[in-house]
């Protein structure tokens, strides 16, 4: 399984992802899921990705490939004129791929090839812009009513998100944020695991600000996990008792 967030601030965006893929308890391997590409000071494109990893694979091989002679083509991430007309490429390439693999694999490769994706970036004299590709290649653009994403198993760090997310917030506070949606997820679901992934991309800095690995020994991340829940059961106890009398 996966886990991937892409959260969009004041002062940019902010990326994190797993690194875990499983077919079974007993077959788990490390694969990278985040991606990006840059033109300094002219634009800074990334993508996360979740689902089947031969189709995420060969999406992001045919995207690098593209970035390798972009003059031949009319839109790849280093020309495309806007956001927008980056990740209609990124959503045609994503279904025409699904579609590819499951003809190719009669009726058992029906359902079992799907994806889906982030995109975050900002181009030149534009702001900086978050979406979400489903299989079938549409998408959805972050806005103030959605302002992050989630792909991959959500559930268990989505209400983090929804508590502790501000708009205004530094980069500081929304890695912090991020990271204990991460622990919620890493503690409840055990097909996402480390090492995890981030990025922060700063508004009109066409360049990664920040860029990490989270291992199983980050004294960081080590501290917000336990931190976390210390922090909870405190919470819990502090709550009214209830009563069982009449």
């Amino acid at each position: 399984m996966t886990y991937c967030v892409g959260m969009i601030v004041d002062k940019g965006l902010v990326m994190m992802s797993d690194t875990r893929t499983n077919s079974g308890v007993d077959n788990i391997s490390v694969f990278r899921k985040m991606f990006h590409w840059q033109v300094p000071g002219e634009r800074m494109i990334s993508v996360m990705t979740a689902g089947n990893l031969a189709t995420t694979q060969a999406v992001i091989s045919q995207l690098e490939e593209r970035t390798k002679q972009p003059e031949d083509r009319e839109t790849t991430l280093l020309n495309g004129p806007t956001m927008f007309s980056v990740v209609s490429e990124i959503g045609k390439l994503l279904r025409a791929t699904i579609e590819k693999q499951q003809t190719a694999n009669g009726a058992q490769g029906k359902g079992r090839f799907t994806a889906s994706m982030i995109v975050a970036g900002q181009i030149a004299g534009m702001e900086p812009r978050l979406f979400m590709i489903y299989p079938e290649g549409n998408f959805i653009e972050a806005s103030w009513d959605t302002p992050f994403f989630q792909i991959g198993e959500t559930k268990y760090g989505r209400p983090i998100l929804i508590r502790g997310y501000a708009r205004d917030m530094s980069f500081e506070d929304a890695i912090k944020l991020v990271m204990v949606s991460f622990d919620s997820t890493l503690k409840a679901n055990l097909s996402v695991g480390l090492p995890l992934d981030l990025l922060v991309i700063g508004k009109d800095e066409f360049a990664p600000t920040h860029e990490h690995r989270v291992t199983g020994d980050d004294p960081y991340f080590d501290k917000i996990s336990s931190n976390w829940g210390d922090a909870l059961r405190s919470a819990f106890h502090s709550l009214p008792d209830y009563s069982l009398g009449s």
